[in-house]
């Protein structure tokens, strides 16, 4: 079972957490170093990656598994 993958907001930086897990895998300062620990992470499980802003909402999504709707051409 694929877990999703979040980047979120956290007070040393950016928390990257597999969901339903209560720890973060990895605290690191930037949002970018996050992203590409995250966009790694998800495609080793074959998930998503759904980015959060400094407010907590999702800013931005990406599939790393089976996309029902992948893109056409």
């Amino acid at each position: 079972m694929s877990r999703n993958v979040h980047v979120v907001p956290n007070e040393k930086g950016w928390a990257v957490k597999k969901e339903k897990s209560q720890r973060a895998s990895r605290v690191v300062k930037t949002q970018g170093e996050a992203i590409e620990i995250g966009k790694n992470y998800a495609k080793e499980q074959s998930s998503e990656l759904i980015i959060h802003g400094k407010d907590g909402k999702i800013r931005d999504t990406n599939s790393y598994g089976n996309d029902p709707f992948p893109p056409k051409g």
